[in-house]
């Protein structure tokens, strides 16, 4: 069963652009599209669209839709993704610890 779950969690999270975007999410709380999208380097605004849709599905972001004009819409991490980033500061750290053995055994 364990199995099961770490594959559909990568499920979720899997793909180029995912985690980069929960993580920009998490270092700029609440944030309008455009503004994300300039803060994540060479994403299309097609190809946030449908991971900002298929991440709002899976209950890891929040998209709040303002009726005004012109229209308004923000997105913000759900408390699910809140614990992924912990998993993700983890990462962070392991991906430094990776580095430096790289670089130390060149």
């Amino acid at each position: 069963m364990e199995n099961c779950s770490i594959e559909y969690a990568l499920k979720v999270i899997g793909g180029k652009w995912k985690l980069l975007i929960v993580w920009t999410m998490s270092q700029n709380g609440v944030i309008r599209f455009n503004q994300l999208q300039r803060k994540i380097d060479g994403i299309s605004s097609l190809m946030l669209s449908k991971n900002l849709k298929e991440l709002e599905e899976d209950g890891l972001i929040i998209r709040h839709q303002y009726n005004e004009i012109p229209p308004r819409v923000e997105y913000q991490l759900s408390e699910l993704s809140k614990k992924l980033i912990v998993v993700l500061q983890s990462l962070g750290e392991w991906g430094s610890e990776v580095y430096q053995y790289k670089n130390l055994s060149v």
